[in-house]
């Protein structure tokens, strides 16, 4: 993919796969909302998430995206560093929420997650290689 074609691809909605690292080095992966912004991808969880034990521990990680079955494939690959922000979690869960779910389903997520507004962060992850792929 170009980098336009890479660009307009990350800022469609998407589940995304995040990879960390445990302790030990052993990767895990998570399937998890995210957002594009053309220079770093972001995405909301709870300060208290495994996740975020993970990033503490090592910033290391890989963020995948990719057409679903039954799509030409196209994949993008995000290797690089990640960074807990402690503000701004429930700014982006309020812009994420209207994009992955129905409007009734976000009012519904969001009237229950405001009442927990300090417990969410932000994981930003700064590219080091972006890999992506799209047949000719």
């Amino acid at each position: 993919m170009t980098p336009a074609q890479r660009d307009a691809f990350l800022r469609e909605t998407r589940i995304a796969t995040l990879v960390t690292l445990h302790r030990g080095g052993a990767p895990t992966a998570v399937p998890v909302w995210f957002e594009w912004d053309g220079a770093a991808a972001r995405l909301f969880t709870s300060r208290s998430s495994a996740k975020v034990a993970r990033v503490r521990a090592d910033g290391r990680v890989c963020l995948t995206v990719a057409e679903p079955v039954g799509v030409a494939e196209a994949w993008v690959t995000i290797e690089g560093t990640a960074t807990v922000e402690d503000e701004g979690g429930m700014d982006l869960a309020r812009r994420l929420a209207s994009r992955y779910y129905t409007p009734d389903g976000a009012v519904a997520a969001l009237a229950s997650w405001e009442r927990m507004a300090d417990e969410w962060v932000v994981v930003r992850i700064t590219p080091t290689r972006i890999a992506s792929a799209r047949p000719a």
